[in-house]
């Protein structure tokens, strides 16, 4: 359930008509909250008119155990300054697991965003429908109808040795079996950008991890699930 921070950097770069900026990057983390190993791999790659950006996470437990996915398009057609703009966001997450699999879900609405003058601090909020087909409520209803607001914010410091950044979102998703319907789940996460170090400028690596901190999201209350990972960017 990650988000591709870096992403919304490069996304204002495309706004700004630096079309050829894209990135991908593969992390590896050890997710101590599941006691598994989690890998991700993700792509960003902004055209003339908006972003494609995809995301998949495997996890390893030790043998494959999980996987799940996001793919999101964005298209740009309003813009009310140099740094802030709306975009039309378009979006599909799904995924399986052992024993059982993820609803689809599909979700459609609005992003604003924007950034600094020199790109170290990025941000952008999405408001939109989502859609989960085969949500059913106690009685049997289908109760696919939903909504999901999501924040998303990167800020790079200390001279570009640090990047602190991360997601927020915020969404209705029916489940009777823990008689919850409201999840909330953010993952912010520190880096330290090792092609600071002298002589390792063409090293894309970064350390660090993260904490996923999420209410009603593997079940029902408050979870604080830590993550500790390398990342590298190609």
């Amino acid at each position: 359930m990650r988000r591709f921070i870096t992403a919304l950097v490069l996304f204002c770069a495309s706004c700004l008509g630096i079309n050829e900026a894209q990135a991908q990057n593969l992390q590896l983390f050890y997710d101590a909250g599941r006691g598994c190993t989690t890998s991700t791999v993700e792509m960003f790659r902004p055209d003339a008119g908006g972003n494609t950006f995809f995301f998949i996470d495997f996890d390893y437990s030790p043998k494959a155990s999980g996987a799940y996915w996001e793919i999101s398009r964005e298209l740009n057609f309003w813009q009310d300054s140099d740094v802030n703009w709306l975009s039309v966001h378009l979006e599909y997450n799904g995924g399986l697991s052992v024993g059982t699999s993820f609803n689809n879900s599909f979700l459609g609405g609005l992003t604003y965003s924007g950034h600094s003058d020199d790109f170290t601090k990025t941000w952008s909020i999405s408001a939109m429908y989502k859609a989960i087909p085969g949500t059913l409520d106690a009685l049997g209803r289908c109760q696919m109808h939903n909504f999901q607001i999501t924040g998303v914010w990167g800020i790079e410091f200390a001279g570009g040795w640090c990047t602190f950044s991360g997601f927020a979102d915020f969404w209705r998703e029916l489940r009777p079996w823990q008689g919850t319907e409201f999840i909330f789940m953010t993952e912010p996460q520190f880096w330290v950008n090792l092609n600071k170090v002298k002589g390792w400028e063409d090293v894309n690596l970064s350390v660090g991890g993260e904490l996923e901190l999420s209410a009603n999201f593997v079940a029902k209350g408050f979870d604080a699930m830590p993550a500790f990972g390398a990342k590298w960017t190609f």
